[in-house]
Parts: structure tokens; C-alpha cells; sequence
């Protein structure tokens, strides 16, 4: 598949933050359920007095209440329409978009650009409290209350046994045909000043799933009911462990996408795009 604009085009890249809670998700779905997508592409269509809509490709579909702080997508545009609107669609985008989704910044994207396939990393982080009292009401939509102490010590012996490229099956929602093999790049806990403990979770991707069922395991880690060993365990032995739970979707926000150098483009396009397997060195490694 080419990454190549087609002729009369231009593509453009979109910097852009949701609040998920009240969105079915970032893809747009049939019927009349909200999402991320079907506002952005009705608001682009609307400003730029399009007669049809112009499809958006993002960096990663976060499902329903999942927040982003850091997403990116990626819009083809006829150049007659990008040379009319492109001093004023920013603007023009914020007065007609709801308040839960803000687009930041609109430019040109380089040549090869995909905000999908082109990404080499994406962050998330996962927020949740074990205060006695709950979560403050004002970021109730942010941070999930887990009613029991949890010891972030553990937690973080826990994620370092989950570290690396592995085959990600027991922490994923399989989809027929996709992989599951990821590289996770960094998995760490820290508490802040507020007591809010932070899953920073960055990897080249993410399987469906896959962050909010770590941090499930995790959670059983943190409050003593398995012992740090137990996920790494988990994830050798390759199937979906009933004891593994995905934690609800309002504690996790998309922070940030990264990218290659303008040059490297089009050959992280080919290499996102090809199906991984693990070495048979790696077959059941823990």
C-alpha cells in the first residue's frame, strides 16, 4: 500500500485532545452513536463546505471513555480547499466542534506522513488512587478509585518482568487476523504529590486491551492478592487468564504519539506495516 497523496491532494495533520467519557469511541460506528471521528469529519465538512466527507486516519482508535490528551490523525484534502481554509481552520474547527474535542494544531504533513504506520511509539498513562475517601470529585472522569492500599513497589517489580517484545495473547482482545506481538518499551508506577499513582505504559503499539489489562494485573499485584511474579507468568503462558481484569476505560489518556525524522517516514510505513513473529528462541519465554 502506497502512502503517496494522490494528485490534487494535500494531506494534513491534526494535533488533537477529547474527553472520551461521553464518546463511544474514537471510530466512527453505524447508527447514531457518538464518537470522535463522525464530530471531527462532520465539523471538517461543515467549515470547509465540502459536499462530502473527508475520512480521517488517526494514530490509534481508543475505545469508548478512553481519553486523549496527544492524539493524531491525518486528513487528505483537495488543494483548492486546503488553500482556501488553511490560515482559518483552526479557528473555524474550535467554533464549531464540541467542547470535549479540541484540535490544536493543523499543518501540512511531510511527504510519506501516516499517522497511523508511521508512529514508532505511543504513551499512555493510567491513573488510579487507593485513597480510603475516593477519587476527588473533580476528577472523578479521570482517575479510578480502587478500594484497596496498593504498594507501587511491587507493582513496578511486577512490570518489569513484562518489558520487551513479547507476544501479548494473554493481555489482548484477539482479532482475527492481527497480531499480538508488541514491544513494550516502558511500564512504570509512580505515585504524585496528590497520591494519584501514574502507569506511564509506552510501547511501539498496543493490541486491543492491552494497557487496561497490565494495569489490571498490576492492580492484583499492588494490593497483595498475587505476587510480582504473576504477570510475567501470565504472559508466558499465552491465553487469557480469567483472573486478569480490564479495568474500566476513564482512568487511561493517550498522552503522546512519536515519530521518526521526515526521512525515515516511508520506511517506518513498510515496517509497521509488516506481520511480526517472535524468533523460536523466544517461544515460551518469560
Amino acid at each position: 500500500m502506497s502512502d503517496e497523496v494522490r494528485a490534487g491532494q494535500v494531506r494534513v495533520r491534526l494535533d488533537l485532545a477529547y474527553d472520551g467519557s461521553d464518546f463511544s469511541g474514537w471510530a466512527r460506528q453505524k447508527g447514531d452513536r457518538r464518537t470522535v471521528q463522525s464530530e471531527l469529519e462532520d465539523a471538517l465538512q461543515v467549515v470547509t463546505r465540502s459536499a462530502e466527507r473527508h475520512e480521517l486516519t488517526v494514530a490509534g482508535r481508543t475505545d469508548a471513555g478512553v481519553h486523549a490528551r496527544g492524539q493524531v490523525a491525518h486528513v487528505d484534502l483537495p488543494e483548492e480547499v486546503w488553500a482556501q481554509h488553511r490560515e482559518k481552520l483552526l479557528r473555524r474547527l474550535a467554533g464549531r466542534l464540541p467542547h470535549d474535542v479540541r484540535v490544536f494544531r493543523v499543518s501540512e504533513a511531510p511527504a510519506h506522513f501516516n499517522a497511523r504506520f508511521s508512529a514508532i511509539w505511543r504513551r499512555y498513562v493510567y491513573r488510579v488512587t487507593d485513597h480510603p475517601g475516593g477519587v476527588d470529585p473533580l476528577r472523578r472522569s479521570h482517575v479510578l478509585w480502587h478500594n484497596w492500599p496498593l504498594d507501587e513497589t511491587a507493582m513496578n517489580e511486577a512490570a518489569a518482568g513484562l518489558l520487551g517484545e513479547h507476544d501479548f495473547a494473554a493481555y489482548c482482545k484477539q482479532r482475527e487476523g492481527a497480531t499480538t506481538i508488541r514491544t513494550l518499551r516502558r511500564l512504570e508506577w509512580r505515585r504524585q504529590p496528590d497520591g494519584v499513582l501514574e502507569a506511564t505504559v509506552l510501547a511501539d503499539a498496543f493490541c486491543h486491551n492491552m494497557v487496561r489489562s497490565l494495569v489490571g494485573a498490576m492492580l492484583f499485584v499492588g494490593d497483595g492478592h498475587r505476587p510480582p511474579s504473576w504477570p510475567a507468568q501470565v504472559l508466558a503462558a499465552g491465553v487469557r487468564d480469567s483472573a486478569v481484569h480490564v479495568v474500566r476505560p476513564h482512568g487511561l489518556t493517550l498522552e503522546e504519539v512519536g515519530y521518526p525524522a521526515d526521512e525515515r517516514l516511508a520506511d517506518r510505513n513498510r515496517e509497521a506495516r509488516n506481520r511480526r513473529t517472535l524468533p523460536a528462541s523466544a517461544a515460551g519465554c518469560c
